[in-house]
Parts: structure tokens; sequence; C-alpha cells
């Protein structure tokens, strides 16, 4: 569970009743993106065929540029986390990861799950002894591809929720 139970208002469009602007969700959105892009060889390279999850990322992007709807980015989120469902490891994290990033275009507070898969999809490649260090500075590469725009309120929100994200964020 990445989402908590009473949304921020900062992660809530104005239309929604939030403060979150469109330009700050697109950001959002590009970054989870940018997050589940970077794992995304360890999906491809356990099942290659099996294109569901760069189709999401590339959604998410598609979403911004206004070339798909919201529902057609988060269809395609829901498809790349059922290629997730049979498999484990890295790979299983991976394409949860281009999920949680597709689904950014509905639920902005979904941009956490798609870094937090991210880190767990980097941490679970790496051998056992190396695993927390993998994730450290998984977290470190995501942190430095913030936009300013958002840079705050992802730290903020990364250190409000990492309970709930399986403490992925103590970089």
């Amino acid at each position: 569970m990445i989402l908590p139970k009473v949304r921020d208002p900062r992660l809530v469009t104005i239309r929604r009743g939030g403060t979150l602007t469109d330009s700050d969700h697109h950001l959002l959105a590009l970054w989870a993106a940018a997050c589940a892009e970077h794992v995304l060889d360890l999906f491809e390279s356990a099942q290659p065929e099996d294109l569901r999850p760069r189709q999401a990322i590339e959604h998410a992007r598609a979403w911004v540029r206004g070339e798909v709807k919201m529902m057609q980015a988060r269809a395609a989120g829901g498809h790349a986390m059922g290629a997730a469902r049979d498999l484990r490891g890295a790979a299983r994290h991976a394409a949860y990861a281009a999920g949680q990033a597709a689904v950014v275009a509905h639920v902005a507070a979904h941009e956490l799950g798609a870094a937090a898969y991210a880190i767990k999809a980097a941490r679970a490649a790496a051998p056992r002894d190396e695993s927390e260090a993998a994730g450290r500075l998984e977290c470190q590469w995501q942190r430095d591809q913030l936009p300013e725009a958002i840079r705050e309120l992802v730290l903020d929100d990364q250190r409000l929720r990492n309970d709930i994200c399986w403490s992925v964020f103590d970089c």
C-alpha cells in the first residue's frame, strides 16, 4: 500500500479541491516515468516479448503531452501491473514501477509508487550483501532527477510516506 488513508491536498489537482497545478502534476508524471524507465531493463531482460511496462511508461509521457487521455494512461498502468503478477524479484518490481508511473495521470500520489518500486527492483537485482547500497544509489539517482519545481514536494512526500513505502526513501 503506497497511498495514505488521508490524501495530501498538495497532491490533489486544483480542480479536485487540492493545490496541485497541472504543470506540477505533469512534472510528477515525467519524474515517475524516469524512475520506472531507469529499472525497466530488469523487467525486459526477464520478459523481452512483453511490452506492457514500456507501453505504460510511454503512456505516462503521452498523457503529459496531451496525446492520450487519463483513462488510457491509467489502463496502460493496469496492464503493466498485470505483467508483474506472475513474476518475482526485480522484474516484478520493475513492472510495478512502470504501472505506477502510468497511473500518476489519475492520482498524482502514485509518483512515490513508481519511485519505491524502482528502488525495490534495484535492491532485488543486486547481490544480497549489496542490496541496501543499491537501493540507496537508486534513491539518490531519483532525487538527482527531480525538477526544482517539485523537489521539495516530493522530498516531503517521501518523508511523510516512507513508512508505508517499505522505508525505501532512507537515502
